[in-house]
């Protein structure tokens, strides 16, 4: 096992604890320069060649800045590190033309790093961070005799272009102006505006401006917009964001056309489903974030998802995860059975051009109620009538019942650090049930000392959601929670809501398009059907094998089970697994 050491420079406050882990170093004891102060930073600076693991200084620090960690032998030789007590990247994709390769794996762990290397951004130290490359050329002769040896060759002489789909698409209309057909328009050097618009389904947004689209609506066009470029190399960051099942599955044949056309595609996806349906292989990412990252060698997609949900690489012999997930199959909740927490009457809502109707429901105690249809026919909506937001025009919900409700979208504009933001908006922050229960599996220990403006979107989710679980409610209420977190997180937060549910006999309502989330949390489900935009229907909550019959129905798509896993996987349109769940009318799912 070789060490490295990690200093999170935004944790690490010297002048509050007064350098205690150079205090208690005991290699410092004995006059060795095992931490010494950063004469520019005056921040600790740890020899990880003098430092013998002990673990004084990560017990003693009170911000829990500093990290030692042992390194498994698999890791292989450094490609990237960005500092002295900075993180370590080990190993980069083997990319090939006319292959779509995904990346997964969790937030914080060298993903954005292997982009701004492959895009020729950041030119790699292989680890020798007093090293600062000039050009390429170590970099070739590194990867001498491989398929990346010719990929840097071209790419350092400008031959390759990388073009780029960024992950927080909320913040293009910041940057990016005007009407919608004429950006597209503008962007397209490939001949292919019909084609991309009409699988996008887009025609209806052409002449909208850009700061009047929806999240969806943006994630579509941003995905069109890099499609339309003409490149070698495209990088999709978390394409399906916002989107719903089957606009999922548009972007993946929209993204696949692209290797159909010989371009080489890197993809990084949460959405396990998605990324099964998208990928021809996948490298695994594994390590600890903000501390070091791993690429796997390249996998089957499905022997990659499984070993990745299994927890453990057979062919690196490392385990990542100390369980495996297991997917079960619930058996279907009975309509009479259960005792009723909430109901509501059958509900309409009336816009200007836009109408939903609600079926009357009841919600039990101690359940997780799914929501899941196409965008634009009012989930969104239901969710604010329920939580008091909007009010129905007919209909009525029991007001008695409190409610916490998460959005959809996320406002960041809060001046102040992570920590004040909890004290302000989370009653429960500070108790015991909160820092174990919510604060620990959700690891927002890690962006106390953060400013809510600087957040990541997974960081600004796991926020919210903590936010959210941390009042006194009846029902808890989340719109989208799974947008910008990676699995492993869409799993935690599925963990503590269940927990946090069950324990105080409350229940959840959940609004969300990724179908493993939803398979993995849910007791029932409520379908919404209907034309986007202009109209919309939700049945009442159901089992969710009923639920999902008749939603993935309604979009003919079918799912199986992975024989090994369990897991929901998505069959290719009018395979021999498609058409026989289809005759029987068993859209949701065989066994694999």
């Amino acid at each position: 096992m070789s060490r490295i050491s990690i200093l999170d420079k935004e944790k690490c406050q010297p002048k509050k604890c007064d350098y205690v882990c150079i205090s208690y170093c005991p290699g410092v004891r004995m006059e060795e320069d095992t931490i010494v102060i950063d004469e520019d930073t005056k921040k600790p600076l740890i020899s990880e060649q003098l430092c013998e693991g002990c673990g004084i200084c990560t017990n003693r620090c009170p911000f829990d800045a500093i990290s030692i960690i042992n390194l498994p032998e698999a890791v292989g030789e450094p490609i990237h590190r960005f500092g002295q007590n900075q993180f370590e990247l080990f190993g980069l994709p083997d990319l090939a033309e006319g292959t779509v390769l995904g990346l997964l794996g969790q937030n914080g762990i060298g993903k954005s790093t292997i982009m701004r290397i492959l895009s020729g951004e950041l030119i790699p130290n292989l680890g020798d961070y007093d090293f600062e490359p000039k050009n390429w050329d170590h970099i070739i002769e590194y990867y001498k005799g491989s398929s990346l040896q010719n990929y840097f060759k071209q790419l350092s002489s400008g031959e390759i272009k990388a073009i780029l789909k960024p992950q927080m698409v909320d913040q293009l209309p910041k940057v990016v102006k005007g009407n919608v057909k004429n950006l597209l328009e503008n962007v397209d050097e490939r001949g292919k505006f019909d084609y991309v618009c009409e699988e996008l389904d887009l025609e209806n947004v052409l002449d909208r401006d850009m700061k009047n689209l929806s999240g969806g609506e943006l994630q579509r066009v941003a995905i069109a917009a890099t499609v339309l470029r003409e490149g070698d190399f495209y990088y999709f960051d978390e394409p399906t964001s916002w989107l719903d099942v089957s606009q999922r599955l548009n972007a993946v044949k929209v993204i696949r056309s692209l290797a159909e056309d010989g371009k080489s595609v890197l993809v990084i996806e949460h959405d396990l489903a998605t990324l099964d349906a998208l990928s021809d292989n996948i490298h695994i990412l594994y390590g600890e974030p903000g501390g070091y990252g791993v690429v796997s060698g390249r996998k089957g997609v499905r022997i990659g998802i499984n070993a990745y949900i299994n927890g453990f690489l057979s062919e690196e012999n490392v385990r990542i995860r100390k369980n495996p997930i297991e997917f079960t199959i619930r058996p279907p909740t009975p309509e009479d059975e259960g005792d009723v927490l909430s109901s509501y009457s059958d509900l309409t809502k009336d816009y200007d051009g836009f109408n939903l109707e609600v079926d009357a429901g009841e919600i039990y105690y101690d359940e997780i109620v799914t929501a899941f249809g196409s965008n634009g026919i009012g989930k969104t909506t239901f969710a604010k009538i329920l939580a008091g937001v909007d009010k129905p025009t007919t209909g009525e919900t029991n007001e008695e019942v409190t409610i916490a409700y998460k959005p959809q979208y996320i406002v960041s504009n809060f001046e102040g650090r992570v920590q004040d933001f909890l004290y302000m908006y989370a009653p429960s922050y500070g108790s015991k049930i909160f820092n174990s229960e919510i604060m620990a599996p959700l690891k927002l220990e890690d962006i106390l000392e953060k400013d809510v403006k600087t957040l990541s979107g997974g960081e600004l989710q796991r926020l919210a959601i903590a936010t959210t679980l941390s009042k006194d409610a009846q029902i808890y209420l989340f719109d989208e929670p799974t947008a910008f977190l990676d699995v492993e997180q869409r799993l935690v937060a599925a963990r503590v809501i269940r927990k946090l549910v069950e324990s105080r006999n409350a229940a959840s309502l959940i609004v969300d398009h990724d179908i493993v989330f939803i398979d993995y949390i849910s007791d029932r489900a409520m379908v919404f059907s209907g034309t986007p935009g202009l109209n919309g229907h939700a049945s009442k909550p159901a089992d969710l094998r009923t639920s999902m019959n008749e939603f993935l129905g309604n979009l003919n798509i079918t799912f199986r089970r992975d024989k090994e896993t369990k897991r929901p996987r998505v069959n290719k349109l009018d395979s021999y697994l498609d058409r026989e769940q289809k005759e029987k009318g068993e859209y949701y799912y065989l066994s694999d």
